[in-house]
């Protein structure tokens, strides 16, 4: 799998499919200077080759891994949304709907912690 497109084609479920696909339409929309890779079987989101965010598709969520600081940075706006929050990621079930403004504070976030990041991940 080398591209987005093949990956949400690999998802047999039509409605989690079209739930992701939104997701990535918005972040390219809003973001669209972000480079897109496919790294670990899951599609990412980079800037000047460093790590920004991370969107895949389980059963019935939607993970959602944006590095341990942004989970940090906006661990009561994640919780306020009602989503799981684990170690490294967080899940938007299928029923609930997608936070966008969240989301995009956690990539203007990264975007800018990460400016002078000359790794993948951070350090």
């Amino acid at each position: 799998m080398e591209t987005f497109d093949e990956y949400l084609k690999a998802i047999d479920d039509e409605e989690m499919k079209q739930i992701l696909s939104d997701i990535y339409q918005h972040v390219e929309k809003v973001f669209p200077d972000l480079g897109k890779r496919i790294a670990w079987n899951q599609p990412m989101y980079t800037d000047h080759d460093t790590f920004i965010i991370a969107f895949s598709a389980a059963r019935n969520h939607i993970s959602v891994a944006p590095e341990k600081a942004a989970l940090r940075q906006f661990n009561e706006e994640i919780e306020g949304s009602d989503y799981d929050l684990l170690k490294e990621t967080f899940k938007i079930k299928r029923a609930q709907p997608v936070n966008y403004d969240l989301l995009d504070d956690m990539i203007r976030f990264n975007i800018e912690d990460k400016k002078d990041c000359t790794t993948f991940w951070r350090k």
